[in-house]
């Protein structure tokens, strides 16, 4: 079997995944495209050359399904015999569309391929697919089917992380990244978004917090407690499934959690005969 290697890995920044962050005004396909273009240029790459894109989109619905990676293929000018695969496996989209890319390399399928991730939280919100797993009581009940928010609460219960541990955790990880940026680790990977126009619209992180400390943290309420223990109470539910759980500590809120971003990436995969030519 043959390996894949790494010969490229581009991002936008990201941006506040609300209407009033930077890449609001840019579609889905608008961030995929401009990471595209900069895999191609960066690397003087005949696109003829790649057999695939995989990119992973969560709720690929209205601007943002429809095959997003092909249509992003072609408006970036790539050649015309480029595929594209849209993937979604919740929030492991990205990685798959990248395990995907580097599958097909190892498995000599494709010499060159693209492993991606687009999403716009802020033009699609989540759950904006309406899923039957939430929706069909068919299936919800069941599988004892449970938000996301709610069972990250149940997660850190049964495993004995406490509200203290989470926001330890996330002050040091606003640190981290705030030393990352100041020492320019970023600097090779980052592609700054432009409108139409060319202006740069973002060209770092905006969702950073360097500022956070364990007080401001501390000051902030659960942000899935009133789902769980009140309405409509996914509290038991989840004990339903999992009894050993006595009661759930709801641990997470805004600041211990994953942010609501927009933004794109592209890792760029080839078999080890690119290694000359993409030098």
């Amino acid at each position: 079997m043959a390996e894949a290697y790494i010969y490229d890995a581009v991002r936008t920044p990201r941006g506040k995944g609300k209407a009033n962050g930077s890449l609001h005004e840019q579609t889905s396909l608008q961030l995929a495209t401009q990471v595209l273009e900069a895999i191609r240029d960066r690397n003087n790459l005949d696109t003829s050359k790649v057999d695939d894109v995989y990119m992973g989109c969560l709720s690929p619905i209205g601007e943002q399904g429809g095959n997003l990676p092909r249509i992003a293929v072609l408006n970036a000018g790539y050649a015309q015999t480029v595929a594209g695969v849209q993937v979604e496996r919740f929030c492991a989209s990205g990685l798959e569309a990248c395990n995907i890319a580097a599958a097909k390399v190892k498995s000599g399928e494709a010499e060159l391929a693209i492993g991606a991730g687009c999403e716009s939280m802020s033009r699609v919100p989540m759950g904006s697919t309406g899923g039957s797993w939430a929706t069909d009581p068919s299936i919800a009940m069941k599988s004892y089917f449970t938000p996301q928010g709610v069972a990250a609460d149940a997660i850190a219960t049964k495993y004995g992380f406490s509200r203290t541990d989470l926001d330890s955790y996330a002050v040091q990880s606003q640190q981290r990244a705030a030393q990352a940026w100041k020492e320019n680790r970023f600097k090779k990977s980052i592609v700054p978004v432009k409108d139409q126009l060319g202006v740069t619209l973002l060209d770092r992180d905006e969702f950073m917090r360097p500022e956070t400390t364990l007080q401001s943290l501390g000051a902030l309420e659960p942000s899935f407690k009133m789902q769980g223990e009140v309405m409509p109470g996914f509290d038991g539910v989840i004990q339903q499934r999992y009894p050993e759980i006595e009661k759930i500590d709801h641990v997470h809120h805004a600041g211990n959690s994953s942010g609501i971003v927009d933004g794109a990436a592209g890792v760029l995969i080839g078999s080890r005969k690119w290694a000359k030519r993409l030098a």
